[in-house]
């Protein structure tokens, strides 16, 4: 039996590009978050969808070209603290809720973003 990758599961980049498209409305009504955004959010919608996509099994456009995500580095210039942390989270928490995603890819999702979240804290 073969193995499909959340990517493939989810649809492809599409689903990337609206999951990340529902969280920067969160985002941009979040005078926490937005701070920390340029005024121009679009470059980083497109970041954070290929990155997506590349992380659970999609085309890697994104190392293409960006390279190596770094992701400590390109947000060392930023104050993460758990509130910071916690509003990051329940945004992409209410991006996955409005896409109803099934629970077992709820959990994938869930899983990396509290990891990922919790790697970013720096203050």
């Amino acid at each position: 039996m073969q193995q499909t990758t959340l990517f493939e599961r989810m649809g492809g980049l599409a689903f990337f590009e609206e999951l990340v498209e529902r969280f920067y409305e969160g985002v941009e009504s979040d005078p926490v978050m937005r701070a920390m955004y340029p005024d121009d959010l679009e470059p980083g919608k497109a970041a954070l969808a290929l990155f997506f996509a590349q992380y659970w099994g999609g085309p890697g456009t994104y190392s293409e070209v960006r390279g190596h995500p770094r992701l400590r580095m390109r947000h060392a210039p930023f104050q993460i603290g758990e509130r910071e942390r916690d509003s990051w989270l329940a945004h992409m928490s209410s991006a996955l809720d409005a896409l109803d995603v099934p629970a077992a890819e709820r959990q994938e999702f869930d899983t990396y973003f509290v990891m990922a979240a919790e790697h970013m804290v720096n203050h």
